[in-house]
C-alpha cells in the first residue's frame, strides 16, 4: 500500500517547539493525496505557549487536513472496532506520552487513538522530541521498539552539550518511515 491511498491518523501531543516541523510535513503527506485524520492531546489543542496559541494550531491543522480534529477519548475509542485508519502516527511524541504507552495508560485522546488502532495490528509510528530520551524515558523507548506494530521515526540529540538527555526525531524521515512501517519494516538506521 502506498501512503497516497492510505489513511493516517496524526496524533499530535504538547511537544511545541516541533509544532511548525510538523505542519510542513502534515502539508507534504496531504499533498500525497493521503486522507489525513487529526488527533490532539489536551495539552495540544488547549495550552497556549511562547511558540503560539493553541486554538490557531488547531485550525490550521484542521484547515490542511480538511477535518475537524480528534480531541476527546470518547472520540477516539471508535478507532479499533471502525478500523478505519491504515496508519497512525504521532508526531511529536512527548516522553510523557511516550511513558504512559509504554505502560498502558490512556488518559488522553492520542493513547486511546494508540491503543484502539493497535488492537488492529496496524502500524503506529512514533516521532519522538522528549528531553529525557537518555534519561528516565530510555527504558521506554526500548519497551515500545520491541512491540510489533511499533516503529519510530529516527532519531538523535539535538543539543548533547546544553541538553545530553534530550532527542528529537529526524521528522523530515516521516513519509520514509510511514512507507517501510506499512510494510512492517523499521527504518534504519534508527538513531542517527
Amino acid at each position: 500500500m502506498e501512503i497516497s491511498e492510505c489513511t493516517v491518523g496524526l496524533a499530535m501531543t504538547g511537544s511545541f517547539c516541533t509544532f511548525e516541523k510538523m505542519i510542513h510535513q502534515m502539508e507534504e503527506l496531504k499533498n500525497t493525496g493521503a486522507t489525513i485524520i487529526p488527533i490532539f492531546s489536551a495539552n495540544a489543542a488547549r495550552l497556549d505557549n511562547r511558540f503560539g496559541k493553541a486554538n490557531d494550531f488547531c485550525k490550521r491543522v484542521e484547515q490542511i487536513a480538511g477535518r475537524k480534529g480528534i480531541d476527546s477519548i470518547p472520540e477516539a475509542e471508535p478507532i479499533g472496532p471502525k478500523a478505519y485508519l491504515d496508519v497512525l502516527v504521532i508526531a511529536p511524541c512527548t516522553g510523557n506520552t511516550l511513558a504512559k504507552l509504554a505502560n498502558g495508560i490512556t488518559d488522553t485522546a492520542v493513547l486511546m487513538a494508540a491503543k484502539a488502532h493497535l488492537r488492529n495490528g496496524k502500524p503506529l509510528v512514533i516521532s519522538l522530541s522528549t528531553n529525557d530520551a537518555l534519561g528516565i524515558n530510555f527504558k521506554n523507548i526500548g519497551i515500545l521498539m520491541a512491540m510489533k506494530h511499533i516503529y519510530f521515526v529516527p532519531f538523535g540529540q539535538d543539543d548533547y552539550q546544553k541538553k545530553p538527555n534530550s532527542m528529537v526525531a529526524k521528522i523530515e524521515l516521516l513519509q520514509d518511515t510511514i512507507q517501510l512501517a506499512l510494510r512492517e519494516e523499521q527504518i534504519q538506521p534508527v538513531i542517527y
